[in-house]
């Protein structure tokens, strides 16, 4: 295309404004105000004469742009004015998947959240006294309630089974915590709920702990990172795969203010390793006269191995060995919305009531809407209704039904789908070495690439998000609620026509 032809047709663009006069034009702007219509027309503008420029529009596919430009304004304002968060389905089979929102609230919370976030509510206000309370109240009593497991039995430590039922008693740390000891604190998430621990308990002091469990999660998020934040000075012990309770003790001086044991929540270290046991830890601590704390990152407030994960430490076993501070998620294991949770001795916690980064760190009237509802089905023993231990629960057989009532229906000459074994993981830096047995659906489409495929599903609405291994696009509806298996049929059946 020459550059005089190319002038020809930049002259022929219409303005902004003339755009805003044609009829389809100017009822769009009547429905969705005229700034919202104004920014997708000049984007629309703007698109055109970079074809232009770039040669890719010829005179006769100029004229077709010019007839099309209110439906290409009224699909540009669609895009703009469509919420950026939206629903997606989440078949990769990560229950916990971090990039996909982590763990998916419970129907009730959603509820509770909608009840108190339309209207006012008693978030800071004592309606019995009629003057301010403190928002801690609303969920306080349920962690009390929880965690006050650990002093029913007497003389021994039960945790809870998956159907609320008591696990065998096990002998009973001297510093055990009884309900009326044990307090919580909610921040916005478990990095807050560590920097206002280490601020609270070791600022201008050092923080004893193991060079093995100096980790990093996502995002390059460092736990050295948040301690040097905190104002507390970081004192590495032991080596990477071996640190033994001596080396603890070693490295106690003056100005030592706090033992901490972060939990490997996103890695194992295997072979020649050692690390002290919780017990050991404990008795040092005691000795020495230093508080206990225990970064344990997820924070399952049952036993999972009902569940199909072995060897995660829940909250009630670190209260019960004798730490006197838990921090965890409330997005993870817990299957709540994000939030920072420390539980332990409410002496060390009132002081981190007092310090103003807890002021900073709190969260809002719709996170305790949501972490009060999630507790609620905990003490009601209703864990099916928490999405996240439903998942866990859910077993090959069951998933492997669902799987093949949608590859009997999808398949085609074109869409080749089978089901086959696989593994679902609990993802979110929570049981690194977890997996689920569950069945998948395998996908081949006639003229797509495994990749082409997926991003084909991605485009979908909602986009299906699936994982791609050894060339074959992999669908697990353990982490696709039943009543999105219409929407994975749908997309299915359209791919494959």
């Amino acid at each position: 295309m020459k550059t005089s032809t190319k002038s020809e047709l930049y002259r022929e663009l219409p303005s902004v404004d003339e755009l805003l006069r044609t009829p389809g034009v100017a009822a769009l702007a009547a429905e969705h105000g005229t700034a919202a219509v104004t920014d997708a027309a000049r984007a629309v503008l703007a698109r055109l004469r970079n074809e232009i420029a770039s040669g890719r529009l010829d005179a006769a596919g100029f004229k077709l742009a010019l007839g099309g430009l209110c439906g290409a304004i009224e699909g540009r304002l669609r895009q703009d004015l469509r919420h950026s968060l939206r629903v997606v389905v989440n078949a990769t089979g990560v229950i916990l998947h971090t990039n996909l929102g982590r763990a998916p609230l419970a129907k009730a919370a959603i509820e509770h959240i909608r009840e108190t976030a339309g209207r006012y509510s008693n978030l800071e206000y004592d309606v019995e006294a009629g003057a301010r309370g403190k928002r801690d109240v609303h969920v306080e009593r349920l962690f009390r309630a929880l965690l006050g497991e650990a002093a029913k039995a007497s003389g021994s430590s039960a945790g809870l089974r998956p159907d609320g039922t008591a696990e065998a008693a096990v002998a009973t740390p001297a510093r055990m915590p009884t309900s009326s000891s044990v307090s919580t604190i909610v921040v916005n998430n478990n990095a807050a709920a560590v920097l206002l621990a280490l601020n609270s308990l070791a600022e201008g002091g050092e923080v004893i702990v193991s060079r093995g469990e100096l980790v990093e999660i996502g995002g390059s998020f460092r736990i050295p990172d948040v301690m040097a934040k905190s104002g507390a000075i970081l004192r590495e012990v032991g080596t990477t795969n071996r640190t033994r309770v001596a080396d603890y003790e070693k490295a106690i001086n003056d100005r030592t203010r706090l033992l901490l044991r972060v939990h490997r929540s996103n890695f194992e270290i295997s072979g020649f390793t050692e690390q002290p046991s919780i017990a050991e830890l404990r008795e040092l601590a005691q000795r020495r006269g230093l508080p206990l704390m225990e970064d344990l990152g997820s924070g399952a407030l049952v036993d999972l191995e009902g569940f199909g994960v072995q060897g995660e430490a829940s909250v009630l076993d670190s209260l019960h060995a004798g730490v006197d501070l838990v921090t965890y998620s409330g997005d993870k294991l817990l299957g709540g919305p994000q939030a920072g949770l420390i539980s332990g001795r409410a002496d060390l916690l009132a002081g981190m009531r007092s310090n103003s980064l807890f002021r900073a760190l709190r969260v809002d009237k719709l996170t305790y809407a949501a972490v009060e509802a999630t507790l609620l089905a905990y003490v009601r023993r209703d864990h099916d209704a928490i999405p996240t231990l439903k998942m866990m629960r859910l077993t090959k057989e069951e998933i492997g039904r669902r799987a093949e009532v949608l590859a009997a229906e999808a398949r085609s000459s074109k869409l080749m789908v089978e089901v086959v074994d696989g593994e679902s993981v609990v993802g979110g830096g929570a049981a690194p070495t977890a997996v689920l047995p569950t069945r998948l659906l395998a996908l081949d489409c006639e003229g797509l690439s495994a990749d082409e495929l997926a991003v084909r599903l991605r485009a979908c609405d909602p986009p299906i998000i699936a994982r791609v291994e050894e060339g074959r696009v992999l669908l697990d509806l353990r982490t696709v609620f039943a009543e999105q298996d219409d929407a994975v049929q749908a997309a299915l059946l359209k791919i494959g026509q």
